[in-house]
């Protein structure tokens, strides 16, 4: 196949996998259906709870580090949901990544309320709480998602390997937050 004809095999799969999106999410993942609901669920309730929750003298340093985890996540899940590995099966829009409510709010919010409570008391371990939270997220709250049906884990993936996943995201984080804050204060 010519660079071209490339091109246009991949346009012609692109435009197919939005189509078959756009009629699934009409038909199973549209506000009509329980699991749309939930999902809109996790992506408001974290930002409601962050409004209230965020320490505002440090909003920037705070919101850098769960934007930057959120960014790291948004792409690693990108990877694993294009190579069938870890797909959310309902999601707010075809438009959208489908597990945008996860990685936009429900873990970015978790992570970030978790750097704030450690970093504003010094007796707390980030790294301990950190793993903990990665724990919990990977090994209570996804095989719960996979439960109700939201998550499908393929392929050998598992839980395993998505705490790891967590655990890798939220150290770099960690230590690109902590490198801007030390490029900052000179």
């Amino acid at each position: 196949m010519s660079f071209n004809e490339y091109w246009n095999h991949i346009y012609k799969l692109d435009h197919e996998l939005y189509s078959s999106t756009s009629l699934y999410w009409r038909q199973y993942s549209n506000p009509e259906t329980w699991q749309f609901w939930v999902v809109l669920i996790l992506l408001v309730c974290p930002l409601i709870i962050l409004y209230f929750a965020v320490d505002r003298k440090r909003i920037f340093e705070v919101f850098f580090f769960g934007y930057t985890y959120h960014m790291l996540w948004t792409y690693t899940d990108l990877v694993l949901s294009r190579g069938n590995l870890f797909i959310h099966q309902y999601f707010i829009t075809p438009f959208l990544p489908y597990s945008i409510n996860i990685t936009a709010s429900l873990l970015p919010v978790g992570y970030l309320l978790v750097y704030q409570y450690c970093t504003n008391r010094e007796e707390k371990n980030f790294y301990l709480y950190g793993i903990l939270v990665s724990a919990i997220f990977s090994f209570v709250f996804a095989p719960l998602e996979k439960y109700v049906g939201i998550l499908k884990i393929r392929e050998g993936f598992n839980y395993l390997y998505l705490f790891l996943i967590d655990v890798m995201i939220m150290l770099l984080t960690f230590w690109f937050t902590k490198f801007v804050l030390k490029m900052k204060n000179g």
